[in-house]
């Protein structure tokens, strides 16, 4: 009878470990993804801090991947050093996770800020004869969100690149996708978006800062069930 409950303990401590190395994965994807996400932002957000809590996930989603090691390890081996050493890392990874969320939080109200603060430097150096890596951004938000400018269209009037071209035009990026004979001309308002970016862009960040608050949140809860757990063994 003690061998089975032995055993049954075994498993279940192997089968948590394998919830580890799968929060590990997620975990890291969350990370990049927000790597990723944010490099297509970028030139609308100076403040790269914002990307501490993403730095910090993907750290916790390696930790995670070694304390599934070492828990398989040490249940196997039936070390009680070993399963010690996991309860406590596992609880620093609980800590770190709840200042990720906290972190998360703080730069996330901060995001509406950082946007308003760029934005329009970014507009007004768009270039479009010429793309760089700040034009190639704006029209790649346009396309992405569907908007134009950054309250809406008529907000093109005052650029730099607006006044030189001077033929009364927005950038193609602001014309509808389902139009193929859009010419950017203001005088046909009806085939450009109407919204603007800088709304659409800042509910895009902030949506990007709850991924990784809701996937350390969740991962927290697990967490405290794991530790429960261990303490029932």
């Amino acid at each position: 009878m003690g061998q089975c409950g032995i055993t049954s303990s075994k498993t279940v401590l192997v089968f948590l470990n394998l919830i580890f190395w799968a929060a590990a994965g997620i975990l890291c994807y969350v990370g990049a993804y927000v790597f990723i996400t944010y490099d297509d932002y970028d030139h609308f957000f100076e403040d790269v801090y914002t990307l501490i809590p993403a730095v910090i996930i993907i750290a916790v989603g390696t930790l995670l991947f070694i304390i599934g090691l070492i828990g398989c390890c040490a249940t196997i081996r039936e070390s009680r050093c070993g399963l010690a050493t996991f309860v406590i890392i596992l609880l620093l990874v609980f800590i770190t996770e709840v200042v990720v969320v906290v972190l998360g939080y703080i730069y996330r109200a901060k995001v509406e800020d950082e946007v308003d603060h760029s934005i329009q430097k970014v507009y007004n150096g768009y270039n479009g004869t010429n793309p760089d890596a700040a034009s190639r951004a704006i029209d790649y938000v346009q396309r992405q969100l569907r908007c134009c400018g950054i309250h809406n269209y008529t907000d093109w009037e005052n650029t730099v690149w607006f006044k030189q071209t001077k033929n009364n035009s927005v950038p193609l990026s602001c014309c509808k996708a389902t139009l193929s004979n859009c010419t950017g001309s203001l005088t046909r308002p009806m085939d450009l978006y109407s919204e603007g970016c800088e709304a659409l862009v800042v509910k895009k960040l902030q949506e990007i800062m709850m991924y990784v608050i809701w996937a350390a949140l969740a991962f927290a809860a697990i967490q405290t069930s794991s530790l429960e757990l261990f303490g029932a063994f």
